[in-house]
């Protein structure tokens, strides 16, 4: 159900009482030993609830006799301002790998646990159960919403619902990698991440593996361990780094090609076997670059582009002369916008 629809249902629970309390009796009238028992009481009962679901329909009958879930749902739908994250930027060969503590990159959600609720990298507050998070501590955790590899969809469809099922977050894990709040270098926050995450107990909160290599070969051949796995690729934490906000080499990622993101500024017909669909998406960089992304739509897609002024993620290979990519591949529709606005 949308919030705007939670809003008004709830807004109708006092009207709704209102009807019952002046189809009831009042306390000073008395009633006859005939509205007291058998069929007559059983009428005035019928009739009753059957005012209240043509006042209220069936759905917000429901929530006006559950509405501590009601109004959980309609506190979730609300945004918050975007956390200030530690971003990665791309590792680059000649870095000294022995400065890195190393681990999965995992193909997920960013989620940011702020001490009461979670929030996604754009500010949404990402309405998961309340079971989920019970427990949780005041420390804000950093972490990624992840329900495996391969599974990057299932995280974002559940991590964008309203009310997603129990079924879904189910097979949602919060892998923990940072401790935003904590002082001292990522060497130093490492154990206590660990003892927080431990302190938690919940199989589905997970602490990210860590650790170290000695060499880029041997870091080259983690990589394609990952990769080979279905996992997407490594990301490095510089040992003797604070947790500061922004992009820079104190975290990077590592994959086996290049990724970037771009706005939906316009498509482009379709012919042959997507005659009358999309043929491409129309994308510009943030550098105000512009070019056509048709490789790795699928049919879905094709049919349903992404609106304009959306963000996508595409993949690619190296760069042109021009400065356009290489092999560019659509990879996923951004769940949220990056904070930067494309050049005019």
């Amino acid at each position: 159900m949308e919030p705007d629809r939670i809003r008004n249902t709830v807004d109708r629970r006092p009207q709704a009482l209102a009807v019952i309390m002046q189809a009831s009796p009042q306390q000073d009238q008395p009633m006859t030993t005939q509205a007291h028992t058998g069929p007559a009481l059983h009428s005035r009962l019928q009739a009753l609830i059957c005012g209240l679901a043509r006042c209220l329909g069936a759905a917000a009958l429901a929530l006006l006799f559950a509405q501590p879930m009601g109004t959980w749902a309609a506190e979730q739908a609300a945004n918050a301002p975007p956390p200030a994250l530690m971003l990665a930027q791309v590792w680059h060969a000649g870095l000294n790998v022995k400065d890195y503590w190393v681990s999965e990159k995992y193909d997920g959600v960013r989620g940011y646990w702020d001490g009461r609720r979670l929030i996604s990298r754009g500010g949404q507050v990402i309405a998961a159960p309340p079971w989920f998070t019970a427990g949780w501590p005041a420390t804000p955790l950093d972490g990624e919403l992840w329900a495996g590899r391969g599974a990057f969809a299932h995280a974002q469809s559940t991590t964008r619902q309203v009310q997603a099922g129990d079924a879904a977050w189910r097979r949602m894990r919060f892998m923990v990698f940072d401790l935003p709040a904590a002082p001292g270098s990522f060497d130093q926050r490492l154990p206590r991440l660990r003892s927080v995450v431990a302190a938690i107990g919940q199989d589905w909160v997970q602490a990210v593996p860590q650790w170290r290599v000695a060499s880029e070969v041997e870091l080259q051949r983690q990589l394609a361990k990952v990769v080979a796995a279905g996992g997407e690729g490594l990301v490095l934490h510089r040992a003797d780094a604070a947790y500061r906000a922004g992009r820079s080499g104190d975290l990077l990622k590592l994959k086996p090609y290049d990724d970037a993101e771009g706005q939906v500024v316009g498509y482009k017909s379709g012919k042959g076997q997507w005659q009358g669909q999309t043929g491409a998406l129309l994308l510009q960089t943030r550098e105000g670059l512009r070019f056509a992304l048709g490789a790795g739509l699928t049919a879905e897609l094709r049919r349903h582009p992404p609106p304009l002024g959306s963000w996508v993620t595409y993949r690619y290979q190296g760069l042109h002369d021009s400065g356009l990519p290489r092999f560019a591949r659509f990879l996923r529709v951004r769940e949220n916008s990056p904070a930067y606005q494309v050049q005019q």
